[in-house]
């Protein structure tokens, strides 16, 4: 039987979604590109025998839009034979593309696929694609159907907190810790052996290589997150300083399987054990990682403490540390090098962030089984089990 193996993931550093930016001044295509040719030149890999790159993207409006997957392969200089799709399960979407893609190759449809994502939210600001003289998503039947509920992540956050009673200090301590351990990460060089600089040109012309994660914030204080609004509920629990941060990004792996790598002389990180997704309701839509986490450790035959590290995308403080109540989990496993809060979220390119967080920090520490899962707009969630080769 054929399996599917990682051989190797690499990201860009995660830079602050905003004009100006530090990443603002690269195309999405041309930064996707720049992740797929440092993964060719990591493994030797002959861009020739590459069956598909498939690529997550959220928005995808203006630059992001026409398969930007098909385009960052155009960008990377790879032969004009290689195809590109463009996935969108909203944050998710470049998780999905890893399922994608490994369906593929155990499938017998790819023999060499990449995987990943991309999101520029300083050039392609989070939903453009939901506004002009083309109306909304969703459509009068849906909106029928859950009573006009206007659809926001924000009230869905403060929703969950509420019902499954997290209180703004427990909130604004998760936010604090994502950061603490992304501080730790960066000191400990943790991240340097998945993470490809990129050169970037400043507004004066002065070129410079960005190396280092730039949303994380050392010295927070409970003090100091108490006292910022609550903008989706007043006297709620949700603010920006426990929510993700809007970002650009973006990641890649290569997938094979096992015998192909072997012939090829590359040694995987890990196999891609499970993969499952699965829907809630729309409305509080963030807690789909945990019926998806159940559904992923059921199919997979494991237990919660079988997992080694967890990866659960920080969009909100509740999602991550909510799924963690729930389930029982150990929480000095869960986002071990931070997460969204402090890293960023750069929708489209998180799912394949996250992955590579998690494969790199699966063979530094020798862990078995490694978990993600993420929520996803309209009531979704993707979760993978990946094992240690």
């Amino acid at each position: 039987m054929r399996d599917a193996v990682i051989v190797d993931a690499v990201r860009t550093p995660v830079a602050k979604g905003k004009p100006g930016g530090t990443l603002s001044g690269i195309h999405p295509v041309d930064l996707s590109a720049h992740v797929l040719t440092s993964l060719a030149e990591r493994t030797g890999l002959d861009p020739a025998t590459v069956d598909d790159v498939v690529w997550g993207c959220v928005t995808q409006v203006g630059e992001q839009t026409g398969s930007i997957g098909r385009y960052a392969v155009l960008a990377a200089g790879w032969p004009e034979h290689v195809p590109g799709l463009a996935v969108d399960r909203l944050c998710g979407s470049s998780q999905q593309a890893v399922h994608q893609v490994a369906a593929g190759v155990i499938a017998g449809q790819y023999d060499i696929a990449v995987a990943g994502g991309v999101e520029s939210m300083s050039r392609v600001p989070m939903g453009s694609n939901k506004t002009g003289q083309f109306g909304e998503p969703g459509g009068p039947l849906v909106r029928e159907r859950y009573d006009n509920f206007r659809f926001n992540q924000g009230v869905g956050a403060e929703m969950i907190a509420e019902e499954w009673g997290l209180t703004r200090e427990e909130l604004d301590q998760h936010a604090l810790d994502s950061h603490a351990k992304a501080a730790r990460a960066i000191d400990e060089g943790r991240f340097k052996g998945q993470l490809a600089p990129v050169t970037v040109t400043d507004a004066d012309g002065n070129t410079r290589l960005f190396d280092t994660d730039e949303g994380v914030r050392r010295g927070g204080t409970l003090e100091g997150l108490g006292a910022l609004k609550t903008p989706f509920k007043e006297g709620g629990v949700i603010t920006a300083g426990n929510a993700s941060q809007i970002s650009d990004g973006s990641a890649a792996l290569l997938i094979t399987t096992s015998e192909i790598a072997a012939a090829n002389g590359w040694t995987p990180i890990a196999r891609f054990h499970t993969g499952v997704v699965t829907g809630v309701d729309p409305i509080t839509m963030l807690k789909g990682p945990v019926p998806a986490t159940r559904k992923a450790l059921a199919k997979a035959g494991l237990a919660i403490d079988d997992i080694g590290a967890f990866e659960i995308n920080e969009a909100f403080a509740p999602v991550s540390l909510g799924w963690q109540r729930q389930l029982g989990a150990d929480y000095a496993r869960l986002n071990p090098n931070g997460g969204a809060i402090a890293l960023g979220h750069p929708l489209g390119g998180s799912g394949a962030r996250l992955m590579t967080t998690l494969v790199h920090h699966m063979r530094d520490n020798g862990i078995r089984y490694g978990l993600q899962s993420m929520c996803e707009a309209g009531g979704m969630a993707n979760a993978t089990v990946l094992e240690l080769i």
